[in-house]
C-alpha cells in the first residue's frame, strides 16, 4: 500500500458522504477542488452512529477531501506510537463558533459569478451541506478589502448622525449574502460587527489611516454610530451577536504611517469609552444582550489590554469577552491565553481574524493549492483551543486571483478564490482545514480532558470535544513529511481502538 495511506484497519470501510471534490492542480503542493454554477464537492451533515468510530481525512498525498471511514471499536492491543486518552467528565470551554468575514472584497467577488455559482459558493460555507459556520464577522463601514476607503457618515460635524447611511456596498456586496447564508444555514448565524476607523473628522488626525484617536468630544457620537448601525441592519432583517471595540487599536492605530482605515486606542481609553458610552448606549437602545468584545489585536499583546480593561469597573461589567487576531502567534507561546482565562473566567476568548500570505515576505499572494498554508490554520486553531479559544473566524471569505480586491494593495490569501472569467471558485486546503473543526463542532461543544502519551507523542497535535448531542470528537493532525504515527483512541470507561495517522494529514474522529 502507498505511504501516503491514511487508514489500515482491518475491517475498515471508506464511503464518501456527498459528492467528491473535482481537483485541479495548480502546481503549489497540492490541489484545489473546483465549483461553478453546475457543479460543487458537497459533504452530508455529521451524525454519530452507535458502536463505531466514523473518521474524516483530508490530506496531501493522497489527495483527500472529507473522505469518511467507519471503523468497529475492538480494542486492540497492539503496540502504539501514541495513546490518546479521553474524559468526557472534565471540562473546560463551550465553543461559540467558526466562521470567516463579510468583507466588501468578498462580496465584490462573490457578485462576479452567475447566480448560481453564487449560491453554490454560499452553500459551501454555512450550509448543512458545508463546512457548516455559525459565525459572520462584519467590517463597519470600510476596511482596506474595499475598493475604496468610507465610512457612514463623512459628513464633517455632523454630531447628530443626520447624513449617516449604509454603504453601497452593504446593500450589494455584504447584507445579500449574508442574508442568503441566513437561509441556507441550518443554525443561527452569529454575526458580529469591527469598525476600522471613524470619521476622520472626529480624529486627531483628521483621516482614516495613519496615527490618529477618537477625540473624546466624539466619544457618545461614535457610540451612536455604532447603534446606528446595528439599527440599518437591522433593518434588512439582520441582527449582531456582538461587536468588538476597534480593530487592532493598538498595532494599526498606533503607527504612525499605516497605509490603510485604522484608529488607534490604549486600553485605558477603550475602557473609558466602553465603560461610559458604548455599553450603556446599547442598553439604553434595547441591545443589551449584544456582545462586547474589547481588543481585537494581537494574541502577544493580550494580558496587558486585558488587565486595562478590567481595572476600569464600568468597563469591565459591559466587556463579554476578548477578541484575538493570529498574525505575530509566532512571537509568542499561548500561554498568554491561560493566564488571562485564569484571571478573567468570567469572559470568553474568540479568535477573529487570520489569513495567510499577508507578510511582507509572502512575495505570492494567492497560492492555489498550498498544503502548508491549510497546515498552519490547523495548527493554530488546535493550538489555540487547546488554550481556552471559543473559535476562530477566518478573515476574507472570498478573494480573487490576486488576493483582492484591496485599495491600500494588501493582498492576501483566502480559503475560496474565484476566477470570474471562468465563472469557477476553487476551494483551498485552508477551506478544508477550517471544516474539520466547524462542521464537527457547533456551538456549545465542550472541550474535554485528553492525554497524548508514547515515543511518537510530538508529531501529532489533538483536541478533544464533547458535543452537545453527547458525541465524541478527536481532531488530530500529523504535519510531518513522511511519518505514519499509529495511534491508540482510548475512551476512560469505554472501548479503544488503533488507528494510522498518515503524514501530512488531518482527522476528525466522531464517536
Amino acid at each position: 500500500m502507498p505511504l501516503g495511506l491514511l487508514i489500515f484497519v482491518l475491517g475498515l470501510s471508506s464511503t464518501f458522504a456527498g459528492s467528491p471534490c473535482l481537483p485541479r492542480d495548480f502546481g503549489h503542493s497540492s490541489h484545489v477542488c473546483v465549483c461553478n454554477s453546475e457543479y460543487c464537492d458537497e459533504y452530508d451533515e455529521v451524525s454519530p452512529v452507535a458502536g463505531e468510530i466514523q473518521q474524516f481525512v483530508s490530506d496531501r498525498p493522497e489527495g483527500l477531501r472529507l473522505e469518511k471511514y467507519s471503523l468497529a471499536w475492538n480494542n486492540d492491543t497492539s503496540t502504539v506510537g501514541v495513546v490518546v486518552t479521553i474524559d468526557r467528565n472534565i471540562k473546560y470551554q463551550q465553543i461559540i463558533g467558526f466562521g470567516g468575514a463579510f468583507t466588501d472584497a468578498a462580496g465584490i467577488n462573490i457578485a462576479k459569478l452567475s447566480e448560481e455559482a453564487q449560491r453554490k459558493l454560499i452553500k459551501s460555507y454555512y450550509s448543512p451541506s458545508g463546512a457548516e459556520y455559525n459565525l459572520g464577522r462584519i467590517p463597519i463601514g470600510g476596511c482596506d478589502f474595499s475598493d475604496r476607503p468610507y465610512t457612514y457618515c463623512d459628513t464633517e460635524g455632523d454630531v447628530d448622525l443626520v447624513s449617516f447611511n449604509l454603504a453601497q456596498d452593504d446593500y450589494l456586496f455584504k447584507i445579500p449574502y449574508i442574508q442568503m447564508a441566513n437561509d441556507m444555514s441550518g443554525k443561527e448565524i452569529l454575526l458580529y460587527g469591527s469598525p476600522w476607523s471613524a470619521p476622520a473628522w472626529m480624529k486627531s488626525n483628521n483621516a482614516l489611516n495613519g496615527q490618529g484617536y477618537l477625540l473624546p468630544e466624539y466619544y457618545q457620537v461614535w457610540a451612536d454610530y455604532y447603534i446606528k448601525f446595528i439599527e440599518a441592519y437591522k433593518e434588512n432583517g439582520i441582527s449582531m451577536w456582538g461587536l468588538t471595540a476597534q480593530n487592532e487599536a493598538l498595532v494599526a492605530g498606533n503607527s504612525p504611517n499605516f497605509a490603510w482605515n485604522c484608529m488607534g486606542w490604549n486600553a485605558s481609553s477603550q475602557a473609558t469609552w466602553i465603560g461610559q458610552n458604548l455599553g450603556p448606549s446599547l442598553d439604553a437602545a434595547g441591545y443589551e444582550d449584544i456582545k462586547i468584545m474589547a481588543f481585537d489585536d494581537q494574541r502577544p499583546l493580550l494580558y496587558g489590554w486585558s488587565d486595562g480593561i478590567m481595572e476600569d469597573a464600568d468597563a469591565a461589567k459591559y466587556v463579554d469577552g476578548w477578541a484575538v487576531h493570529w498574525y505575530v502567534d509566532f512571537l509568542g507561546g499561548p500561554g498568554v491565553l491561560d493566564s488571562v482565562h485564569e484571571k478573567y473566567p468570567e469572559k470568553f476568548i474568540l479568535f477573529s481574524e487570520a489569513c495567510t500570505g499577508s507578510y511582507p515576505w509572502d512575495l505570492q499572494k494567492v497560492l492555489l493549492g498550498s498544503w502548508e498554508r491549510g497546515q498552519e490554520y490547523i495548527n493554530d486553531i488546535i493550538t489555540n483551543l487547546n488554550h481556552w479559544s471559543t473559535g476562530w473566524t477566518d478573515w476574507n471569505l472570498v478573494l480573487d486571483m490576486n488576493g483582492g480586491p484591496n485599495w491600500a494593495n494588501n493582498e492576501v490569501d483566502a480559503p475560496i478564490i474565484v476566477n470570474q472569467e471562468t465563472d469557477e471558485f476553487y476551494k483551498q486546503p485552508m477551506y478544508y482545514g477550517l471544516a474539520h473543526f466547524s462542521k464537527f463542532l457547533p456551538e456549545g461543544s465542550y472541550r474535554i480532558k485528553h492525554d497524548m502519551e508514547g515515543f511518537d507523542s510530538d508529531r501529532i497535535e489533538s483536541v478533544a470535544f464533547e458535543r452537545p448531542d453527547g458525541a465524541l470528537i478527536l481532531i488530530v493532525t500529523n504535519q510531518h513529511m513522511n511519518q505514519i504515527v499509529r495511534i491508540k483512541i482510548a475512551v476512560k470507561g469505554g472501548g479503544s481502538e488503533v488507528i494510522s495517522i498518515g503524514p501530512q494529514s488531518v482527522h476528525s474522529f466522531v464517536f
